[in-house]
């Protein structure tokens, strides 16, 4: 079955760095895009960051262009999402998300809190 499970997330001070993975099972991992997400309490989900399949495109929400960078390792079945500059607005529960047969799969999430 697929499986992703994020890791790395905390509590960082303004203008922190932080950088969060999510291992992939269950699939073939090099066959598929990527994404990001992000939610943050009473408001929507909003899509961050999204990477091809061999990694080659990437796309960035607008909020977070230059500051956050996507990246993968198929040899380890790991996307990876590097954020820095972080402000408290990026205060949210991370999600990695693939689509596979025209259905979404989603982790658990990772907890990232940007605060003084």
């Amino acid at each position: 079955q697929v499986q992703l499970v994020e890791s790395g997330g905390g509590l960082v001070q303004p203008g922190g760095s932080l950088r969060l993975s999510c291992a992939a099972s269950g699939f073939t991992f090099s066959l598929y895009a990527m994404r990001w997400y992000r939610q943050a309490p009473g408001k929507e989900r909003e899509l961050v960051a999204h990477i091809s399949n061999l990694g080659r495109s990437t796309n960035y929400a607008d909020s977070v262009k230059g500051r956050f960078t996507v990246s993968r390792d198929n040899a380890k079945n790991t996307v990876y999402l590097q954020m820095n500059s972080l402000k408290p607005e990026d205060t949210a529960v991370y999600y990695c998300n693939t689509n596979r047969a025209n259905v979404d799969y989603w982790g658990q999430g990772t907890q990232v809190t940007v605060s003084s």
